[in-house]
């Protein structure tokens, strides 16, 4: 293992709250690996960029030569986490909660090291807890305590319902940290109540308190707002390698280079200098940044595909190689309007969002711009090219007949 204090040194970037750090150097210098817990519930089915910050951090600290504690909130999952929600979260039933774990399990060791890795579940003690259990632990904290809590406080002044079970999901995420015996626990700022609610349960349990590592929440392709799925602002781990791509080099050079920051080991200052100084375009650090994340998540050879094809359609207005090919269901007798045709193709969402994107100049036919909604494309020729945005293309190809619905 390293030295203590370059150890301290990787913990420290990136990080916003290490609390106490003179505890976590007393255990460092104790020489024996940490055990260091990270908690994910199982509320949607994918891993984005935003699980990523932690899954790095986790990562390097599995490279210090600690063990690293990858728990999957399945029982707590059904609680729903109460954080920074105005209202009371419809829970998870168990199947759904069970289904997104098997993908967080998968999806997981495209970062961490599995030799290095325990995965857990809550539900391994807390199905076991007694109903007299649950009440020794709901004693070790207050109702004044609980309504420190921002969300919970505002809540409570504006008269909106808190439900007792909500109380329940920091206590059940503090005892967790009992059951591992964690030595770290790792989080997002706004997990922090959650963190140090562990730190208190473990010494009414006698187990001397884990450290409190807090990591900023990554804001999604918009820039604004938190990374969700729910938002449509996410990057998926698990997304395809031009998705990742093509995503990553939509986000704007500042968020740019607050990726590198949280999600590689790259010297960001140094990149800001070069930058700064024009040694360097944004548009080849945000190059290498896409190709680095898809490496990591696929692999090198991966990486370098995307770079080319991104380079080849966008930088040299050629397009990629391969082209994803939709073929027409049933047979095309009739023009076809072009919103029918990206809503059925998977180019748009639903006819109102394919009404938008052509009013807004964002899809080509055959590599001419429309913004008529009323464009029709005729089946006759067997196929046409369309594409919507930079990123979105169909091949689509049509089998020509009689009464197809969607015609003019």
């Amino acid at each position: 293992m390293k030295a203590v204090e370059a150890q301290l040194a990787a913990m420290r970037r990136g990080t916003v709250d290490l609390v106490p750090e003179d505890e976590l150097v007393a255990k460092l210098r104790a020489g024996r690996p940490l055990r260091v817990k990270f908690g994910a519930d199982p509320s949607a089915p994918d891993l984005h960029l935003g699980h990523a910050v932690a899954l790095t951090k986790l990562r390097e600290f599995q490279d210090l030569g600690h063990t690293v504690i990858f728990l999957i909130g399945d029982f707590t999952g059904m609680i729903g986490d109460p954080t920074g929600k105005s209202e009371t979260r419809k829970p998870l039933t168990r199947e759904q909660v069970s289904a997104n774990a098997e993908t967080y399990r998968q999806q997981v060791f495209k970062i961490l090291d599995a030799q290095r890795t325990e995965v857990r579940f809550n539900s391994e003690w807390m199905d076991q807890m007694s109903a007299a259990g649950v009440v020794r632990l709901c004693a070790h904290y207050t109702v004044a305590r609980m309504l420190e809590r921002d969300d919970f406080a505002q809540r409570y002044a504006d008269e909106r319902a808190i439900g007792i079970h909500e109380f329940l999901y920091p206590l059940v995420q503090g005892y967790d940290s009992v059951a591992l015996q964690a030595d770290i626990e790792v989080g997002g700022t706004d997990q922090r109540f959650n963190l140090l609610v562990g730190r208190e349960l473990q010494k009414a349990y006698g187990q001397a308190p884990q450290i409190v590592l807090t990591l900023p929440l990554l804001e999604g392709t918009d820039g604004v707002q938190k990374m969700s799925k729910s938002l449509h602002n996410a990057i998926g781990i698990a997304d395809p390698p031009e998705e990742i791509f093509g995503k990553v080099m939509s986000i704007s050079d500042a968020l740019m280079l607050r990726y590198y920051e949280l999600l590689t080991s790259a010297d960001v200052a140094g990149l800001r200098a070069q930058i700064e100084a024009g040694a360097r375009h944004p548009m080849d650090v945000k190059k290498g940044l896409a190709r680095r994340l898809v490496e990591r998540f696929y692999d090198a050879a991966a990486g370098q595909r995307e770079l080319e094809n991104f380079e080849r359609r966008f930088q040299r207005r050629e397009l990629p190689e391969e082209i994803p090919t939709f073929e027409w269901p049933g047979v095309a007798a009739a023009r076809l309007l072009l919103p029918h045709v990206l809503t059925v193709s998977g180019l748009s969402a639903s006819m109102s969002e394919a009404r938008r994107l052509i009013r807004q100049g964002a899809v080509r036919v055959d590599g001419e711009r429309t913004t008529d909604v009323s464009f029709a494309i005729d089946p006759v020729g067997g196929g046409c090219l369309v594409q919507v945005g930079p990123r979105r293309l169909r091949a689509i190809r049509f089998r020509t007949g009689k009464n197809h619905p969607g015609g003019t």
